[in-house]
This record gives C-alpha cells, sequence and structure tokens, in this order.
C-alpha cells in the first residue's frame, strides 16, 4: 500500500474513533459519563442498570477494537502483529470487563478512581495508542539490528 493511501486509511480510521467518542451520549447507555464529568466526590452514585451498562460497555469496547486493529493493520500490513494484538485486546477485555462489573456491583461507593479507570480503559480506545508506538518501536529496534 502507497503511504498516502497508508495516510488516508489511517485518518479516516482515526476520525472513525472521534466520531465513537462525540456521539457516545446518543449512541451507548451510560449514566456515569456525566456522573465522572463533574464533581463525583461530592454527588450521589446515579441509578443504573447494570447488566445494560455492561452490555454497552461490551459494545463499545468491540467498536474501538475493530477499528484499532483496523489502524493497526493499516499501519504494519502483518498479520501476526494483528493476530498479537487481536489476543491482546481479547484478554484484557475479559480481565477489565470481569473487575468493572465485579466494583460497580460491589465497591462503586468505596472506589470511585478504580472503577474510573477501568471503565476508561473499556471505553477509550487507549490500547491503540499503546500498541502503534510500541511495534513502530519493535520494528525499529528490528530494522537497525540488520
Amino acid at each position: 500500500m502507497r503511504k498516502i493511501w497508508k495516510y488516508i486509511a489511517a485518518g479516516f480510521l482515526f476520525s472513525i474513533l472521534v466520531l465513537i467518542r462525540a456521539f457516545e451520549d446518543t449512541l451507548f447507555y451510560d449514566p456515569f459519563l456525566n456522573f465522572f464529568k463533574h464533581d463525583y466526590l461530592q454527588a450521589s452514585i446515579p441509578t443504573y442498570d447494570a447488566w445494560l451498562l455492561v452490555v454497552n460497555h461490551m459494545f463499545r469496547y468491540a467498536l474501538n477494537m475493530l477499528v484499532s486493529l483496523a489502524i493497526i493493520y493499516v499501519a504494519f500490513q502483518n498479520k501476526h502483529v494483528l493476530k498479537l494484538c487481536a489476543a491482546l485486546y481479547a484478554v484484557a477485555f475479559v480481565i477489565l470487563i470481569a473487575l468493572y462489573f465485579y466494583f460497580i456491583q460491589h465497591n462503586l461507593s468505596e472506589d470511585y478512581l478504580l472503577t474510573f479507570y477501568i471503565r476508561r480503559f473499556l471505553i477509550q480506545p487507549l490500547f491503540v495508542l499503546i500498541l502503534l508506538p510500541a511495534f513502530y518501536y519493535q520494528r525499529k529496534i528490528k530494522n537497525e539490528e540488520v
């Protein structure tokens, strides 16, 4: 793939991530969006449907994951890297969703910050921001050794 098309494709995919974030209020059920935007230490916990919340977080994670994997594939065009990233996303999802569900059911009133950060990794495409530089660095090191 020529470089210009790679940049255009990556820009388009990143704009999809921005659109997911921009329309999060209308696309997903999440009563904690406004709760964590304001003074959550003083406010009371909003009422929420735990199963609906978890299903919506799963859907949002899946959308972010698919777009992020597409970005990684466009950047590296390597199926081994894509498989590794997909496995990392899957393992992270299982661990994070289990922790998140436990904390919203049991410790939400006691530990806001831990719940907030687990939620952040579920609903934001942070892994692509970690994986892209890591694989670029790995490729650079590999090319310098040869």
